[in-house]
Order: structure tokens, then C-alpha cells, then sequence
């Protein structure tokens, strides 16, 4: 699954004591929300179950129920979650019942960012070796 962020520089949201606001512009600003959008916006909203409910695993049948919204909407979204590695799935049932869960990875959004991170800098370690390498291309064309 292709991992996918928004990098801005901006100063931390620490001057803000209401977690919305908090949680809204920090998803703008790292791309999972789209400018326009706000806490009432299903992306926010589906966030906002995970953020406040951290260990409960969700199905898509009950986050679909609690948000009235669709299945595909859904999944658009928590793919979005996903690709980050902020989720993490789990099971539910037995047999031909078997659903797949999501929740918080661990239970703690500031654990799962770690992984976020992680992410981050392999990421630009690989942009690091790429910038190297063309460096020593255009170089060596000019010795040519």
C-alpha cells in the first residue's frame, strides 16, 4: 500500500486547548483532510471514533452505522488511515462471520504515530540515495 503524507512547516498546535481544532488542523496539514473540510466532515468524524474510543475495535457495519455513511466512504477513508500505518486490524467472529476490525494502532494515536515517523524517514532516507545519485550522474557528464 503506497504510503502517502503532507510535510508543512508550522509551529505546533500547542497554543490550542480544544482537542477539534487541534485534531482538524492537524489533518489538514498532513493531507488526510482536505482544506475545506471541518469536524463535521465524514473524514474527521471517522478519525474522531478512533481518536475517542482507542482501544475499541470498529467494523465497517458499525463505523458505517455511527456515521451514516457508505461503505465505499468509508473504506476511501480508512484506506487514507491505513496507508499511514496509523490503524491496525483485527477479527471478529467465527467461521463464515468473520469481519475485519480497525482501531488505533495500540490504542494510542501518539504510539501509532511512531510508526508514522518510521515511515517518514525511510522515505526520505530513499529521496537521500535517489539525490546522490543523480548528483554523481550529472557530475560524471560533465567529466565526459
Amino acid at each position: 500500500m503506497e504510503f502517502q503524507i503532507r510535510i508543512v512547516k508550522s509551529s505546533p498546535l500547542t497554543g490550542e486547548n480544544d482537542y477539534k481544532k487541534v485534531a482538524v488542523k492537524f489533518l489538514k496539514m498532513i493531507g488526510y483532510m482536505s482544506e475545506n473540510a471541518n469536524e463535521h466532515s465524514l473524514p474527521y468524524r471517522l478519525f474522531e471514533c478512533f481518536l475517542l474510543y482507542p482501544n475499541k475495535f470498529w467494523t465497517v457495519e458499525e463505523l458505517m452505522a455511527t456515521l451514516n455513511a457508505t461503505k465505499a466512504s468509508i473504506y476511501r477513508h480508512l484506506n487514507k488511515l491505513k496507508s499511514m500505518d496509523i490503524l491496525e486490524e483485527g477479527k471478529e467472529g467465527e467461521g463464515k462471520n468473520i469481519k475485519k476490525t480497525y482501531r488505533l494502532k495500540y490504542g494510542n494515536l501518539a504510539k501509532a504515530w511512531n510508526f508514522v515517523e518510521a515511515h517518514v524517514k525511510v522515505a526520505m532516507e530513499s529521496y537521500n540515495e535517489t539525490v546522490q545519485h543523480l548528483q554523481k550522474l550529472v557530475e560524471r557528464r560533465y567529466k565526459e
